[in-house]
């Protein structure tokens, strides 16, 4: 089967991280060839160009900080987007503090994350003391 699809027609289509990637990147950031790719796909595949839209939109609202037009943006998102976008209105207050507040609880949450993986390196194999160290040594 291989053999009969020409390998200029495999080649055509770009890959999901590729696409994914010309998405996030700011509207600045893409070369003209890859603005052109996109343009491409966005053409060939609409519900491509709704996400691309619904997540620069979300963008947008996370760089100036209007959580207060997050639920305008998810009501616009029920209309329009695949099931996997809406994942975030399950906790809507969060959301929306966290794109308001300027305090936030990242820096925590990353140290937390830190012990737990040097915790599960670890399990079963020494004492508290040694995790202790451990986990004092990587501050």
């Amino acid at each position: 089967m291989r053999q009969a699809v020409p390998s200029s027609a495999r080649g055509a289509v770009p890959s999901p991280r590729k696409i994914t990637t010309w998405i996030m990147l700011a509207r600045g950031a893409l070369k003209p060839r890859e603005v052109e790719q996109l343009l491409k796909v966005r053409l060939a595949c609409p519900d491509i160009t709704r996400a691309c839209d619904l997540a620069r939109a979300f963008h947008d609202l996370f760089q100036q900080r209007r959580g207060k037009q997050l639920l305008e943006w998810v009501r616009q998102a029920e209309h329009t987007a695949p099931g996997p976008i809406l994942s975030l209105c399950l906790d809507l207050d969060a959301v929306t503090a966290g794109l308001t507040l300027q305090r936030s609880s990242g820096i925590v949450e990353g140290h937390v994350n830190r012990i737990k993986t040097i915790k599960r390196a670890m399990y079963d194999r020494a004492s508290f003391r040694l995790l202790r160290t451990r986990i004092l040594l990587r501050s």
